[in-house]
C-alpha cells in the first residue's frame, strides 16, 4: 500500500509528490530544495538553503507520522563544492539545528546545476517510520 505525502500547508506540487509512504513504514522523500511552503527562496546563500531543505524534509517525515531520527539515508546534490567546504562549520550548525545529533547514511554529490535556477542544494531522504 502506498500513500502520497505532501504537507498540508504546502503548495500542491505539479507533476510529482513530495513523499511516498510504503506499507505505513518506508518513506521515500523526493529531492527537496531550499524554498519555503509557498515555493519561494527566502535564502540566497548555501547554508540558509541547506537548513531550509532539511526543515522541508523534516516536515515531510512528520506528515508521514515520523520524526527526523527515523531518517536512514540522505543524498545531497550540491552545486558548489568550494562553498560547501568553506562553510562546513556553518553547515554543521544548520544540520544540528534540524537533525540534532542523528547522522544517517549520507552521500554528497556535486552537480552542474539543479532544475530550479536559484537552488544551491537538493536532498533526497529515506526513512523507516517508527524505527527510532
Amino acid at each position: 500500500m502506498m500513500n502520497l505525502i505532501n504537507p498540508p500547508n504546502w503548495m500542491k506540487p505539479k507533476g510529482y509528490t513530495n513523499g511516498i509512504l510504503v506499507d505505513g513504514k518506508r518513506l521515500y522523500a523526493g529531492g527537496q530544495i531550499g524554498w519555503n511552503a509557498e515555493q519561494v527562496f527566502e535564502h540566497k546563500d548555501f547554508v540558509g538553503q541547506f537548513e531550509q531543505t532539511l526543515r522541508n524534509i523534516s516536515e515531510i517525515v512528520t506528515a508521514a507520522g515520523g520524526k527526523v531520527t527515523d531518517i536512514v539515508r540522505l543524498t545531497w546534490f550540491i552545486t558548489d563544492k568550494r562553498e560547501y567546504l568553506a562553510k562546513q562549520r556553518e553547515v554543521g550548525q544548520a544540520y544540528r539545528a534540524v537533525m540534532g545529533t542523528h547522522y544517517p547514511a549520507m552521500s554528497v554529490i556535486v552537480v552542474a546545476g539543479l532544475i530550479e535556477d536559484e537552488a544551491l542544494v537538493e536532498i533526497e531522504a529515506t526513512a523507516e517510520i517508527g524505527s527510532s
